[in-house]
């Protein structure tokens, strides 16, 4: 693989195309992930119902796993997870990690949370205690977490709701979030954001 120095964490490789569909490699730091590809879901630091060493099975071993910022930020806690070697360390996963940025949150748990342009204050679902996500945060949660690939905070809308200016409001809020998220990156050489 080629690494550019825009894009030191990941290199893609495109190998056939048929119409919009395409088969490549993504080139992370913990290994290549050939794509299309499926990627399980660790909510909280863990995918449910499965180890670490069972999930490395020959019949499983997924390249990559997406983890959730939100939810490793609540527990146990993005500066323990970084303390304790990182995410790959916390979960004993040689392969690669993703993680979302906290912001389906806002939909998923519109109930709990105030969008503002500064960012997203959540109520936790665990104690009721306020945590502000901006778009600096979850960088820095994201940092923490080590994964491979990290993603921007942006504000999400639900996709049934109708109200076209929240859709444009949205879209242009997340534009300046991504400045926001660009400018906290600390961790390029190590961690691509997309």
């Amino acid at each position: 693989p080629t690494y550019l120095p825009t894009s030191p964490a990941l290199c893609f490789h495109v190998h056939a195309q048929y119409s919009s569909a395409r088969a490549g490699t993504m080139h992370l730091p913990h290994g290549p992930v050939v794509t299309p590809v499926f990627m399980p879901v660790g909510t909280k630091c863990t995918v449910k119902g499965l180890t670490s060493d069972q999930l490395l099975q020959p019949s499983l071993s997924p390249q990559i796993i997406l983890a959730n910022t939100y939810h490793c930020a609540l527990e146990p806690g993005t500066e323990l997870i970084d303390e304790l070697g990182g995410l790959h360390e916390f979960m004993g996963w040689p392969n690669n990690l993703l993680t979302d940025s906290g912001g389906f949150q806002m939909v998923s748990l519109l109930k709990l949370a105030e969008i503002t342009e500064e960012g997203v204050t959540f109520k936790s679902p665990i104690d009721g205690s306020e945590m502000l996500l901006t778009p600096e945060e979850s960088i820095h949660h994201q940092n923490h977490i080590g994964s491979d690939i990290i993603m921007q905070l942006d504000d999400v809308v639900s996709s049934v709701n109708v109200d076209r200016q929240r859709f444009e409001t949205a879209m242009e809020r997340s534009v300046r979030w991504l400045d926001r998220c660009i400018g906290a990156h600390r961790r390029f050489k190590s961690q691509s954001l997309p």
